[in-house]
């Protein structure tokens, strides 16, 4: 393909990769597959790759990779981002329906044209738009002047980076207002991982939505999940609007997310129906929203209406009741979550927020309580959004009396009684068999990657843990069928089924129990070169300090891990109920010798004859080491059914490429 055939097939790529980004974000209605999409992506980036030239800002594969910034430069908007009034009752928002059409000199009788919109608890943005190409991308900042976000914002998939022209022409400028928000399972998810690595979590995901937004470093914004509803414009040039619902509208088909609960309402008593309708669904939404935003829909009237302050007349946020109140904490408790992390929690005197009862409120780690200094007999500020977790704000220090208690969290786990090891800011039981975290420990013991008991899922594992089958690790191995086959939804054959798998995984090998355990840092890799160190589990067991440090790989964070592990009785007796019960711990000699010794190997497509993992293991037995990407120093890209970028990536290199049956050769 010549260049001039390039450009016009990468200007096609882009005008169809743009109108499916409308398809799904928008009008949630896609017509392809993912995979289909990915095609079309790997075929633009291709093309750009190959004539870099021809690759502009506003490609679809040009959202992420931007190095990061200094600082933030200051954006001043053309025109003002407006706060808005507030009214919390419904006599406050009939006396703003009043008042508007006394200013207008309209019979109160007659009824004025609005348009409700869920008022999201987010963080509001403006975008502007240079014939139709994504240019300039701010903060609300102080209404007057924000913060040059482009980049960040540029990252939310969201957020076109070209507008749809199908419709209509994109306007010569066009500043669009949005807010930027997470939604509440993406919230949840983003916290579980920085708990897991110990970083600080966020307070709710308004917050959550705000930090990642003003990252310096687009590329750590391009990994959070932020979605955007687009509201309303700033400064149109090239296109004029008679009504606020025709702004929504033409927003929606040029590409622009809104939400589709607006609503266009005629008369106030519409408006709050709608207010009602709204609070009774609030908590049933996949985002947090704290009332409704209510705007007259004819734009001359907004005009005539003009503003006070630094809010206009025309609109007002209607809030739903508040979700903080104060209470008293009762006392302080340790909890033991599914991965063995204490986290305390305050018992409080009930109080109702939000139209729900509240009595317990997670204070996260130690570390957040000696910031907050929270006490038992505390008064405390409590807020609560959606079903997130309730938690405490801040303490009210003007209440204490002096007999407040200051808390600690144990140095044992207040389930099983095993030491407490502090990780970062948190304590993690070290327990291999403590109730808290035994239905977690059971699947990772028995996936694929560890013992590879086929069978062994999670709702089986309800069962047996439930009915007390299983109480510790060990105890999968003295299971019967006939305690099996007693279990829901469990016939002979499958009891029969899952006995067979449980004792195919005793000859699994040292290397894959000693991952199956689940000692905290201790990966599948690293198992490895523990049992290639030890060969054998009971020298382990044994394992002095030093000697895991003069292990090639081993650091002091995961021989630290490892001896705290093994010195518990609990984790020692259960290591020897495993061998009594037929447990074996051979090792997978590594070639020495031969002409696969130190080769190093990519994979990638389907192979037909293995899975990735079966293959990954067969080169490691006979002396290769397989790597996830490909490079200078890769000697051998295995490629399988639909190869991906690997394959294209060792030609540019001049890596050997092998099919599958030359593998099978080799090997």
């Amino acid at each position: 393909m010549d260049k001039r055939a390039a450009d016009r097939r990468i200007k096609e790529l882009r005008e169809e990769i743009n109108y499916h980004n409308y398809l799904y974000y928008v009008l949630d209605s896609p017509e392809i597959s993912d995979a289909e999409y990915d095609r079309l992506m790997q075929q633009l980036a291709g093309l750009e790759k190959a004539y870099p030239p021809l690759i502009t800002t506003d490609s679809p594969t040009q959202r992420v990779g931007a190095p990061p910034l200094e600082e933030f430069k200051s954006v001043t908007h053309t025109i003002p981002m407006l706060s808005l009034s507030n009214t919390e009752t419904e006599e406050e928002t009939l006396e703003f329906d009043r008042r508007i059409k006394r200013f207008l000199h309209l019979h109160e009788e007659m009824g004025i044209e609005y348009v409700a919109e869920t008022k999201l608890d987010g963080l509001a943005v403006e975008v502007v738009y240079e014939g139709g190409i994504l240019t300039v991308g701010s903060t609300r900042g102080d209404g007057f002047t924000g913060e040059d976000v482009t980049l960040n914002l540029r990252t939310i998939k969201t957020i076109p980076l070209n507008l749809i022209k199908r419709h209509e022409p994109a306007p010569e400028r066009l500043e669009v207002r949005g807010e930027v928000f997470l939604k509440l399972r993406d919230f949840r998810e983003l916290n579980r991982k920085r708990e897991e690595s110990g970083g600080q979590l966020f307070a709710n995901p308004r917050n959550a939505a705000a930090g990642s937004l003003r990252q310096l470093n687009p590329n750590i914004t391009a990994k959070r999940p932020l979605d955007i509803f687009f509201y309303g414009t700033g400064e149109v040039r090239g296109r004029r609007f008679e009504t606020h619902w025709d702004v929504l509208n033409t927003l929606k088909s040029w590409g622009l997310k809104t939400n589709p609960l607006n609503r266009l309402c005629y008369g106030i008593g519409r408006v709050i129906e709608y207010y009602k309708e709204i609070g009774n669904m609030r908590d049933s939404l996949e985002y947090e929203i704290d009332g409704v935003v209510v705007k007259v829909n004819s734009l001359e009237l907004q005009d005539r209406l003009g503003a006070v302050a630094r809010s206009p007349r025309w609109a007002i946020a209607y809030k739903f009741e508040p979700r903080q109140g104060t209470t008293k904490i009762l006392k302080i408790e340790a909890h033991v979550g599914r991965t063995g992390i204490l986290t305390p929690v305050a018992i409080m005197e009930p109080v109702r927020i939000g139209g729900v009862t509240v009595s317990r409120s997670t204070l996260h780690n130690q570390d957040e309580i000696d910031r907050k200094d929270v006490r038992a007999g505390d008064w405390v500020l409590i807020q609560r959004a959606g079903d997130v977790i309730p938690e405490v704000v801040k303490v009210i220090t003007s209440k204490r009396t002096g007999e407040e208690i200051p808390y600690r969290l144990p140095d044992r786990c207040p389930v099983c009684g095993s030491d407490a090891l502090k990780e970062d800011v948190y304590y993690r039981c070290t327990g291999i068999n403590c109730p808290a975290q035994l239905k977690e420990r059971i699947r990772h013991f028995a996936s694929r990657r560890a013992m590879d008991i086929e069978g062994l899922g999670e709702k089986l594992t309800e069962q047996l843990v439930d009915k007390r089958l299983v109480k510790n690790l060990s105890d999968i191995y003295y299971l019967t069928k006939g305690q099996i086959a007693a279990l829901e939804r469990m016939a002979d054959k499958s009891a029969q089924n899952i006995i067979d798998a449980i004792e195919a995984s005793k000859g699994r090998g040292l290397s894959r129990v000693v991952f199956a355990l689940g000692i905290r840092h201790v990966g599948e890799h690293t198992g490895k070169v523990l049992a290639q160190r030890f060969g054998d589990i009971e020298r382990l067991l044994s394992a002095r300090e030093e000697e895991l440090l003069e292990t090639n790989e081993i650091g002091p964070e995961i021989a630290q891990s490892v001896i705290k592990f093994f010195s518990q009785d609990d984790n020692k007796k259960e290591i020897k109920r495993l061998r009594d019960a037929g447990i074996r711990f051979p090792i997978i000699q590594t070639a020495r010798e031969g002409k696969l010794q130190g080769k190093v190997f990519v994979l990638t497509g389907t192979l037909k004859s293995w899975t990735r993992d079966e293959a990954k293991e067969r080169i490691e037995s006979v002396g290769g080491h397989v790597t996830s990407s490909v490079s200078e120093n890769t000697d051998f890209v295995v490629a399988g059914e639909e190869p991906g970028s690997k394959a294209r990536k060792a030609k540019e290199l001049g890596v050997k490429i092998i099919t599958e049956d030359e593998f099978l050769k080799m090997l």
